[in-house]
């Protein structure tokens, strides 16, 4: 019998479950409800296919003054073309990267978007993304580039309209005369003639290839700006094209061996003097926004740059020599120089080569640092409980076969780590870097930002005199010397202040944007004004007499083997700047250059303009400390500027052979020259 109590007992034990089920059946009502009016409402304001696209508005570029710099001109050089005069092997190869499901999908392709999931969540990889061609046609024609779910789902209706309304062919056509390719090319046939100076009838799988790869990212993948990477996406696209049968595998591999043919890259008189600054922030806003945000949606971009310290820096690298032309038709050497505000990361000047080209070395570029590397050997010996004073013998050492060599293999027996700083003395650096641990080292290096170093093939004794893996850039180096001069705190370099859209809303800002992942105590004050001091030596006395500018200022020079590179990294209180010279190639010596000869005068020329308004004359002594005075010593009136008799110096990385791994000895081959 059922009892009132046991269906209070049973109602007890049912009452809690069924209150969830109510609770959670009303939330789904509720989402369910606004999803439906978040896509209603997306839809009521979508544009209506066959409208006239957004009217394209130029991005305005201003410097840290809030002077105009230069125009990005939305103006649209474009040659539209029928698609049954795209070969068909372009056609392939823009399916192939960008929707290999076209031909099957209704604008939208679910499979294609689980694809991509999976790729990514896996951490595979992925050659393309989850937006189909119809998708990437109706952002481009019809909407902003804003990342919002509303333009997303807006997207979506559209492509599902666009593949309604129009044919497949029709669809493929309108995207190739729709899309940038970068260089300001709009369109296939624009784009044909740009980079190959040919009709697009014309093209062979190759350049097909490359074409069908700019999209993605126009200013990262052209080969004017980036002929590696770009090399590796027409190779990417290669194999696409191959995997879905578009092409044979053999047809894959002698178009990967083909001679592109690309046109000679003019270089523009316009803006001459800030074109690699300009280059520089159009990467990062274009990474961020995307190409047709920056060309075509109307962005007021406030910069760092500093016109008239940009002016010194182009009038300061006339200093360059010309040795040789290449054969692309560029004056080698090719040089590069970085200024920063080492208070908060601004970016106040960089000039990435002659104006030759669109390479910008000044960030692109990544050399080998020679004895440029050295501060970050003595700045972990600062914290590993020694200082400026602390005492090495200078003499032969050997270590696992490798017997690192002074300049004319002479020694100068008990001296200090300050005077084998400014000496750039190679023995001391490696008894050093030996008894810190290189993995200490290496680790500074990273923090103070460095980010091409490698932790496991770098971690040996040639890093200390700079024998790295891959080497380094100027923008890196101008920023990791700026940890010293801003009293041990890394900044993150930045080239952007604001930007504001077509209608004046922020998009960011820098006052709002600052946070502990920007700026990061890497060293402490007292270690940082040691490092000052110590580097300070190198310009009063040391390698890098030619540097100085009359005022408090520390650096440091660097010279490679064979003197393929050459060096001078310094910094005041309030500016840090790198100077980088050596041949693109990498394979041509610079003669009788080093770090503290021409890159040290570079720096002296720039450096006496660009600190004429510095407030600070000294570097601050930190509280409870007495300010460091250099000791005297025997070498102090030599005045060593790396000159001749350093050509024989620091072979030692050429011939270390450690006994550990290949990679110990192929990574000693990669530098220093320099005492």
């Amino acid at each position: 019998m059922y009892t009132p109590r046991r269906r209070a007992k049973h109602a007890k034990k049912k009452g809690p479950l069924h209150r969830i089920r109510i609770l959670l059946a009303s939330v789904l009502v509720i989402i369910a409800g606004l999803s439906f009016g978040y896509i209603f409402a997306a839809y009521q304001s979508l544009p209506a296919v066959g409208n006239n696209m957004r009217p394209s508005v130029s991005s305005q570029v201003f410097d840290i003054h809030g002077r105009l710099i230069t125009t990005l001109h939305s103006d649209q050089n474009r040659l539209p073309i029928d698609i049954n005069k795209v070969p068909q092997n372009l056609q392939d190869a823009f399916i192939a990267a960008e929707d290999n499901r076209f031909y099957d999908h209704i604008g939208i392709d679910p499979i294609g978007i689980v694809r991509a999931v999976v790729a990514n969540l896996t951490n595979r990889g992925i050659s393309q993304g989850g937006s189909t061609i119809t998708q990437q046609l109706a952002k481009n024609a019809f909407l902003s580039q804003e990342q919002t779910l509303k333009r997303k789902i807006q997207e979506a209706m559209l492509a599902l309209e666009i593949e309604r309304k129009y044919s497949k062919k029709e669809i493929l056509e309108m995207y190739m005369n729709q899309i940038y390719f970068g260089q300001g090319a709009y369109g296939i046939q624009t784009a044909a003639k740009t980079y190959f100076d040919k009709d697009v009838d014309k093209l062979n799988v190759a350049q097909c290839a490359m074409l069908a790869g700019l999209p993605k990212s126009p200013n990262y993948y052209s080969p004017f700006n980036n002929p590696n990477e770009a090399g590796n996406r027409k190779n990417t696209v290669l194999d696409q094209m191959v995997k879905y049968g578009y092409i044979t595998a053999a047809e894959g591999e002698q178009a990967k061996k083909e001679d592109l043919g690309l046109t000679k890259k003019k270089a523009t008189t316009e803006n001459e003097e800030t074109s690699s600054f300009i280059d520089y922030v159009s990467s990062q806003v274009a990474k961020k926004y995307g190409d047709d945000a920056l060309y075509k949606e109307g962005l007021k971009i406030y910069t760092t740059m500093d016109a008239e310290k940009q002016h010194e820096a182009i009038r300061a690298l006339r200093r360059l020599p010309d040795n040789y032309t290449d054969e692309k038709g560029l004056t080698q050497p090719q040089g590069a120089l970085v200024s920063i505000d080492p208070k908060n990361g601004h970016i106040l000047a960089m000039v990435g080569g002659r104006g030759q080209d669109s390479f910008n070395r000044a960030y692109q570029a990544v050399r080998q640092p020679g004895s440029a590397f050295k501060p970050f050997v003595y700045v972990t010996a600062l914290q590993h409980d020694m200082s400026p004073s602390t005492t090495f013998e200078d003499k032969p050492i050997t270590y696992g076969g490798w017997s690192p060599k002074n300049s004319g293999n002479s020694y100068r027996g008990t001296m200090s780590m300050s005077d084998a700083l400014a000496l750039s003395v190679n023995t001391v650096a490696v008894q050093a870097a030996d008894k810190v641990g290189t993995k200490n080292i290496i680790a500074n290096a990273k923090k103070m930002g460095i980010t091409t170093l490698d932790d496991s093939k770098d971690q040996n004794l040639a890093m200390a005199l700079g024998g790295l893996t891959r080497g380094v850039s100027p923008l890196e180096m101008a920023s990791a010397y700026g940890t010293f001069a801003n009293k041990g705190v890394h900044v993150k370099p930045t080239a952007i202040v604001k930007i504001l859209d077509r209608n004046g809303n922020t998009l960011e800002d820098e006052a709002t944007m600052k946070g502990s992942k920007n700026e990061t105590r890497v060293i402490s004050e007292k270690e940082a004004y040691e490092m000052t001091s110590m580097l300070e030596g190198v310009i009063d006395h040391g390698t890098g007499t030619a540097a100085s500018i009359g005022r408090p200022a520390a650096g440091k020079t660097g010279t490679t083997d064979d003197n393929k590179d050459a060096w001078f990294v310094g910094y005041t209180p309030d500016i840090v700047t790198a100077v980088w010279i050596g041949d693109d190639s990498g394979s041509h010596s610079l003669g009788e250059v080093y770090g503290g000869t021409i890159p040290a005068e570079i720096w002296h020329d720039y450096m006496v303009s660009a600190t004429e308004d510095e407030s600070s004359a000294d570097f601050n002594v930190p509280s409870g400390m007495e300010r460091i005075k250099e000791s005297s010593h025997e070498e102090k009136t030599s005045k060593t500027t790396e000159k001749k008799s350093t050509a024989t110096t620091d072979k030692s990385a050429t011939k270390q052979k450690t006994g550990s791994t290949q990679q110990n000895k192929q990574q000693a081959g990669r530098n220093n020259k320099e005492q």
